[in-house]
């Protein structure tokens, strides 16, 4: 895909990207960036913009670490939860295949 300029805005600034991402993505995306400097600035202040996205950034970097720690976690969880149920329906079925076994046996026997 072609590369081309994407204008947004983000605390009240225009900058002109170059990207091959699709624009209503980039856009959604500076939306988000911005939401977050009108979060991070104090009620009543006019956001200084460079520090501003700086202190969104660091704040939206933060939020993702959340998420990546609580994802792995539930990750992990689901291993445990999936090995027991496994471990659980081997032991069910345990009689059932000694049982084919000794009946292998024996036909085999004959």
């Amino acid at each position: 895909m072609d590369r081309r300029p994407i204008d947004i805005r983000i605390a009240g600034q225009n900058y002109r990207v170059m990207s091959t991402a699709p624009e209503e993505e980039l856009k959604r995306l500076a939306q988000m960036v911005d939401a977050k400097v009108t979060e991070v600035t104090p009620r009543g202040r006019v956001a200084q913009s460079a520090q501003a996205v700086l202190l969104a950034a660091i704040a939206l970097a933060h939020e993702v670490e959340v998420e990546r720690v609580r994802r792995e976690t539930l990750e992990r969880r689901t291993r445990e939860l999936l090995g027991r149920v496994l471990g659980r329906i081997d032991d069910a079925l345990e009689p059932f295949e000694a049982g084919a076994t000794a009946s292998a046996a024996a036909s085999s026997g004959d």
